[in-house]
């Protein structure tokens, strides 16, 4: 099987697109991780497949694979790539999109400027729905991880994400407590894990462990997670600069009952072909 191919990033996040609307595509959980192998494959931190939509309320599917061969919900950073991918690819002249996602419908616009607004709901933070397990919800909970305790706020943004506050992130022991809290036990479904500095209330700073991955230069739905756990808390504007390792995002977000809106660019690498 020759597979046809697009590699793109969103601000180092990195990507393999694949159109499989006019290709046949099944992918096996072991040929995602070979083809995720950034020595003996094409090298990403999620696998993204674009498909025909299954109704008629969207205009197309979107499927997201980790690079350990897991499927998940949600990727805000691939989202904006996707909608580059079938605008640049002549899927659609669409400016504005509604995809449907494993974890709901998911509104994009293509922006003048080339950026990419994605609309990415409510974020959801009743413990069952994150899912996290805890009596009631609240701010912050408290884990305990060997012999620290840790703050962090949980919550869903399509996946689930543990936001902890540091004093700063170029100092936070991400590869340490990264992995430890992306399989803690409270997450049935494990847990990206933010690392939030706060600069001022229009800025902050973030690192971002996501599970099946490890670091990654951005995560989108991280960066949400982020404002609103900060918003949560009184500490964010409504509109935010989200800075990490690999660029800046813009999230806005009015609170309780409200979408979360994450705005960036997304970039193509290169196209190609690749024989399974």
């Amino acid at each position: 099987m020759t597979l046809e191919f697009s590699k793109m990033h969103g601000l180092g996040n990195d990507f393999m697109v694949i159109d499989a609307i006019n290709q046949n595509v099944e992918l096996s959980a072991a040929q995602v991780r070979s083809l995720a192998d950034r020595h003996r494959g094409v090298g990403f931190d999620q696998l993204l497949l674009v498909e025909a939509a299954a109704t008629a309320a969207a205009d197309f599917r979107y499927r997201i694979y980790n690079a350990d061969g897991g499927e998940v919900g949600q990727c805000g950073n691939g989202a904006r790539c996707f909608m580059r991918f079938v605008h640049d690819r002549g899927l659609t002249d669409k400016t504005e999109l509604c995809v449907e996602t494993q974890s709901g419908l998911l509104q994009l616009v293509l922006e003048a400027d080339g950026r990419v607004t994605v609309d990415m709901g409510e974020p959801r933070l009743a413990p069952a729905d994150i899912p996290f397990n805890a009596a009631e919800q609240a701010q912050t909970y408290a884990l305990k991880v060997g012999d620290e305790t840790l703050e962090i706020a949980a919550l869903s943004m399509g996946n689930p994400h543990a936001v902890m506050q540091v004093d700063a992130v170029d100092s936070a022991p991400v590869e340490r407590l990264g992995p430890l809290i992306e399989s803690y036990p409270r997450f049935p479904l494990r847990v990206n894990v933010g690392f939030m500095q706060i600069i001022d209330p229009e800025h902050l700073r973030l690192r971002v462990y996501e599970r099946g991955a490890g670091e990654t230069l951005a995560c989108g739905s991280g960066a949400c997670a982020a404002v609103v756990a900060g918003r949560l808390r009184d500490q964010l504007a409504p509109r935010v600069n989200v800075s990490l390792t690999g660029g800046d995002l813009v999230v806005k977000w009015a609170g309780e009952g409200h979408p979360v809106y994450m705005t960036g660019p997304a970039t193509q690498v290169y196209r190609g072909q690749i024989d399974l």
